[in-house]
């Protein structure tokens, strides 16, 4: 009996492809708004390789003939290859150390003579693959601690070499792995102490020692207070509410002054001290004083009357274009801020102000709908796969997304300090763009095949 062959559009999710494709046209439109210049002409600037929009283009159809090369793989090859492709995505970064190129300050790329590819960028896909196998190993009991170690190790990884880098923005996007860990039965706990963790290093920037010690003391007196009846039974408590005082304390005597002082750039310092506010902070040495104010300078990071926040100029004028756009924007190639050149990395870091000036309030939630709209078909696929590789996959995917959304608007907006985090499909560069396809499409062709069981 004659069986008609599958083809490469079998079983395909098209909402998610969709979804895609908008938000890249849209980043297409974007980085086309913000550098084109009247009297180009639009064919041959397209196609001439010089411009970054028609550099997009290209990259974009790498990633399409990428896309299509997932879509015709088995399945069984990505979990058969995920250990070693996160052995060699390690390797990668590590190759950095020796051969890689200094970019914006990091020596975290490698460059291939018509791009440059981030190896940090690129391990994501190795990583969500990595813990998916591992997570989804028949004798792997995620309950145990051992497990959770090990997990965590496949996780930070990575993180830990792209610090080593001076790269602490590209590390942060690694705790979105969190997500994929809470949906296989990762304690609540763990993620209350990673919260309170990071609220505790903010508290430890913005308030001032005696500030910071008297509300910490009358924190610990409220915890032994409530659990008085308990530390009588029990004296280990009152130890253990001890011993979180002092590692409280040492965080904000030993940990924040070490970021600030030795592992932490200049410029990314500024960038912490301008979100908070922070014009005043003393030093380990009288030259590191000196670096950190050259580079207020440098970036423009003024405070201009007293009591002002101290502000960068790149959030200053990011703020200013988005404001600008009010409720419907300026119009499509009306932005006078982002066209200006005003905005400092409007194509990549800030590309979320060309939105804001161009389309207003409305293209920004209609983008934000989108972006939204994608995690939430990407659980929905994950919640129906019988695999648990696969499910893994996914949500590790949809954490990475979130992460990068929301820590990309919240620094464009002045939010949060400016982590040099992309827009994903947005913003410009073939390294991120061809990053996210691979982790969208994998999901979609796992999704294809949800019919088999994947370890």
């Amino acid at each position: 009996m004659y069986q008609k062959k599958a083809t490469i559009s079998k079983g395909i999710d098209w909402v998610t492809v969709l979804l895609y494709a908008a938000l890249v046209t849209i980043g297409l439109a974007c980085i086309f708004s913000v550098e084109y210049k009247s009297g180009d002409n639009v064919m041959q600037s397209f196609l001439g390789f010089k411009k970054e929009y028609s550099k997009q283009l290209f990259f974009f159809g790498i990633s399409s003939v990428v896309a299509a090369f997932i879509l015709l793989t088995d399945s069984k090859f990505f979990t058969a290859t995920a250990n070693l492709a996160y052995a060699f995505g390690v390797l990668l970064i590590m190759a950095t150390f020796v051969v890689g190129k200094e970019v914006g300050g990091s020596k975290s790329w490698i460059p291939l003579g018509f791009m440059n590819i981030q190896p940090v960028e690129l391990c994501k896909i190795f990583t969500s693959l990595a813990l998916a196998k591992f997570l989804s190993l028949p004798e792997t009991n995620f309950s145990k601690t051992s497990n959770q170690l090990i997990a965590a190790a496949i996780a930070f990884s990575p993180a830990i070499l792209s610090v080593l880098q001076k790269e602490p923005g590209a590390a942060i996007v690694y705790f979105s792995f969190a997500i994929a860990f809470y949906r296989e039965g990762l304690p609540t706990l763990y993620l209350i102490i990673l919260f309170s963790f990071a609220i505790l290093i903010i508290a430890s920037i913005v308030m001032a020692p005696a500030t910071f010690f008297i509300v910490l003391t009358l924190i610990a007196l409220c915890f032994v207070y409530l659990n008085w009846r308990k530390i009588k039974r029990d004296i280990v408590r009152l130890f253990l509410i001890i011993g979180v005082w002092v590692l409280c304390v040492g965080i904000k005597q030993f940990l924040v002054p070490a970021l600030f002082n030795s592992v932490l750039k200049p410029h990314q310092v500024v960038r912490i001290f301008a979100t908070f506010g922070i014009d005043d902070y003393k030093f380990k040495t009288p030259e590191r004083t000196v670096e950190i104010q050259k580079e207020f300078t440098k970036l423009g990071t003024t405070k201009k009357k007293e009591g002002e926040k101290v502000e960068s100029y790149n959030v200053k004028q990011s703020k200013i274009a988005i404001g600008s756009g009010a409720f419907l924007g300026k119009g499509f190639l009306q932005g006078t801020q982002t066209r200006g050149e005003f905005v400092p990395a409007q194509n990549t870091d800030f590309i979320f102000s060309s939105v804001g000036e161009n389309f207003g309030f409305l293209g920004c939630a209609i983008l934000m709908l989108l972006y939204f709209g994608l995690m939430l078909r990407l659980i929905f696929l994950a919640e129906r796969q019988r695999s648990t590789f696969s499910r893994v996959y996914m949500y590790c995917v949809t954490g990475i997304l979130f992460f990068h959304v929301a820590l990309n608007v919240c620094m464009t907006l002045g939010l949060a300090p400016s982590p040099g985090i992309t827009l994903p499909l947005l913003s410009y560069g073939g390294s991120s763009l061809i990053t996210f396809t691979i982790l969208l499409f994998i999901s979609i062709k796992l999704d294809a095949d949800r019919h088999m069981i994947l370890r």
